[in-house]
Order: structure tokens, then sequence, then C-alpha cells
């Protein structure tokens, strides 16, 4: 009887509260602030997706022979007029992918599905952006605790808490 053992693809891990405040953080205080100054209005700072279309986008994705999910940086053109509200602002594109052994090491290729309109990219876009689309801000109440809270030093245009 021949035995394949089949390799773990697992690159991420699970982390704790201190991490996540902690990237959050820095990533408002290093890339939020510039890009909302420069687009002129606050940018996303997240992106959310129900577990259902999650689940759906990975059962599409593994029926079309995906192994991972690469999750592309974006931002929607300030031209967009699907979402008035998300023109100009980031978002996050998830694409279907395969991992590929090459002679220089291993690859997360994009995949194509064949379509009526020939190759078509398998991706998955347009969740909820924050802002504009953001829940109420917690009260003492939730239990959302700290994760994420910052205050960004504009200058002489003020202090801005995020």
């Amino acid at each position: 009887m021949l035995t394949i053992e089949k390799k773990s693809l697992k690159v991420g891990k699970y982390v704790s509260t201190a991490h996540v405040d902690s990237v959050i953080r820095t990533y408002k205080q290093e890339r939020w602030a510039h890009n909302s100054e420069r687009i002129g209005k606050e940018d996303s700072l997240s992106v959310w997706y129900s577990i259902e279309e999650l689940e759906e986008f990975m059962a599409t994705s593994k029926e079309n022979g995906a192994d991972g999910i690469k999750f592309y940086f974006a931002a929607y053109p300030e031209s967009y007029t699907e979402k008035p509200g998300f023109a100009g602002r980031q978002t996050l594109v998830l694409v279907a992918t395969k991992t590929k052994e090459l002679e220089t090491g291993v690859a997360n290729k994009d995949i194509y599905i064949q379509s009526g309109e020939g190759a078509k990219i398998l991706a998955y876009n347009a969740g909820n952006i924050c802002p504009p689309l953001c829940n109420p801000k917690p009260t003492d109440a939730d239990d959302w605790g700290n994760i994420g809270v910052t205050i960004v030093d504009r200058g002489e245009e003020g202090l801005t808490v995020i």
C-alpha cells in the first residue's frame, strides 16, 4: 500500500490581543494618517465580510483547485460610482491561488477560470469598508475592548482619535 503524505501549507498563526493592537496602531500612525490626508477624507481601516460569503468563496475556490487565498491591498478609483462612498478608499481583494513549486522556490499563482467571456480571475471584493460603513462606536457595555484605539497627531489640524 502506498501512502502519500500531504504537506501542510499553513503559514499564519493565531496572535494575541497585544499583537493585534500593536499592528493596527502602527498602521494607523504610519500609513492611515498619510493616506487620509492624501485622499482628503478618512481612508478605510477595515473590510468586513460575513462568514457565509467567505465560506462560499472558499468552497468555490477549492472546487477550482485552490489551496490558498491571497489578500491584495487595493484602492477603489476616485471615479468608482457603484458605491460612491468607497471612491478613493482602500479595500481588500481576495484571490484564489494554487501553490506551485518552481526551481526558484514556491509561488502562489492566481487562479483563472473559463467563462463565456474567456479566462476570468477567481476573486472576491466589495465587502463593507469602514469608513464609510462603520458600525456604531462601541460603548462601555460593549465587549470590544480598546483594540486599535489610537490618537494621531495631525499637526496643525489637531488630534484624531481612531
